[in-house]
């Protein structure tokens, strides 16, 4: 039986990407296959740029479910109103790492739609909804199919022609955050200036002070 371990969960808008200012349950999974979450860790770790506390379960509505339907239950009760289309966002950490068609099963039948992000080295349950693949350079992709592909820049080592060719609809370029994040910004808007096929994603949640 799978036990579900979750950082938090929170109602918000949806502050990145092609889905930006919608308003959406996040719930964020603890745990990450390319990062432990620790410090000391950091410098050797394959997404070593992470800004995300995704350690353990004592964050906002976080804990540990048992059941897939405990989860969705204890995910829906954030959702502020019974007429509006409802929106989840599954995140990390690496969802998929605990993310299974039960899960999604459950989320439907409570009439959500289901998105994820993810970094791409697990493959999704072809049931969600809206598949976003966030790649790290030194990774090997295996959901190579979806809605986003969102590339934090600049990560050296990522083959951009070789992205493209992947079966995505929409192609970002997210500049990272951090000291350089002013510089990381403006390289991002020229990469995306050269090359039209990408499109610029800025976390806007942060500009406006939203989790």
């Amino acid at each position: 039986m799978t036990t579900y371990s979750i950082k938090e969960i929170y109602y918000t808008l949806q502050g990145e990407g092609i889905q930006a200012g919608r308003p959406a349950i996040f719930c964020r999974f603890a745990g990450c296959n390319l990062w432990s979450g620790l410090e000391k860790d950091r410098l050797g770790a394959k997404c070593n740029f992470c800004d995300t506390d995704f350690s353990g379960t004592d964050g906002e509505n976080g804990g540990k479910f048992a059941t897939a339907s405990k989860l969705a239950r204890h995910a829906n009760k954030f959702w502020p109103d019974k007429t509006s289309k409802k929106f989840i966002v599954l995140t990390g950490g690496e969802p998929m790492l605990q993310v299974n068609s039960s899960l999604v099963s459950e989320l439907h039948s409570l009439n959500f739609e289901i998105a994820i992000e993810t970094n791409g080295t697990i493959t999704c349950p072809p049931e969600i909804d809206w598949i976003c693949v966030s790649p790290k350079a030194g990774t090997k992709i295996s959901q190579k199919t979806g809605n986003e592909l969102k590339v934090i820049f600049p990560q050296p080592g990522l083959d951009f022609s070789k992205l493209l060719s992947l079966s995505f609809q929409h192609f970002l370029i997210q500049p990272m955050d951090g000291p350089d994040a002013q510089a990381n910004t403006a390289a991002s808007v020229q990469f995306c200036k050269e090359n039209p096929s990408w499109r610029l994603s800025l976390q806007t949640h942060k500009q406006i002070g939203l989790k």
